[in-house]
């Protein structure tokens, strides 16, 4: 069979259904048999929808923000290489003394030349030393993503901040900063306590950490906690 996009949306569309189905619809027969989808209440996430706003955010951040002033001085201050500074072809993107140069205006629709002059370039190295470093906030994701940050790169945000909090839990300070360390060269300068956490963002990671020590111990399924007492009910 062609592999296509119509292939593959169809795909996706076929498996959104039938995790939907799966959470036990009143006369389904998960339902019948007295059983609990763990995953019901969960919310479904649409990587379809999602996926072009990433895609915005990626072609704002190579074609717009790299190239000004504040990201440079930023990414310098933490670290972290920016793509015109990894590509052969940087000093087509910046002057010979490594200030930056003027932007060039942003399309929203555009974005084939930059990948191509960059390759395909990953936004979470530059989440995650955001988070790790403290300037994970509003400005500074808008400035480096664009207006579409909050949907395009602000689920795998929250994801980092909660891997953050997982691994500050399950190591010391050494344990994380060798976990947040790229290479060598680009080695997180320091390390920073989340901020601007709210009781939910907690709760919510707390959760989760259950659920994962529950794994550990392969309490999974019927072996969850609280399904068994779901079951003799």
């Amino acid at each position: 069979m062609e592999y296509n996009s119509r292939t593959s949306s169809s795909f996706f569309a076929q498996h959104a259904q039938s995790s939907s189905s799966s959470s036990g619809t009143p006369g389904s027969s998960s339902a019948g048999s007295g059983a609990s989808n763990p995953r019901s209440s969960a919310p479904q996430f649409d990587v379809i929808s999602w996926y072009p706003k990433y895609q915005s955010c990626q072609r704002y951040f190579l074609e717009v923000a790299q190239h000004t002033y504040p990201c440079q001085a930023l990414a310098a201050f933490i670290n972290i290489k920016l793509p015109f500074q990894r590509s052969p072809s940087s000093n087509s993107s910046s002057s010979n003394d490594g200030t930056s140069t003027a932007p060039p205006s942003f399309r929203a629709a555009s974005g084939a030349y930059a990948q191509h002059q960059y390759g395909c370039v990953s936004l979470h190295p530059y989440i995650r030393r955001l988070v790790a470093t403290g300037f994970d906030v509003a400005a500074i994701l808008h400035g480096w993503f664009g207006d579409e940050w909050g949907s395009g790169v602000g689920p795998l945000h929250e994801q980092e901040r909660r891997n953050y909090l997982f691994a500050a839990k399950s190591g010391g300070w050494a344990s994380v900063k060798k976990e947040y360390d790229v290479v060598v060269d680009e080695a997180v300068p320091y390390l920073m306590p989340l901020s601007e956490v709210d009781n939910a963002e907690i709760e919510g990671a707390e959760r989760l950490w259950s659920r994962w020590l529950a794994m550990e111990d392969w309490m999974l399924g019927a072996r969850a906690p609280g399904q068994s007492e779901m079951q003799g009910c």
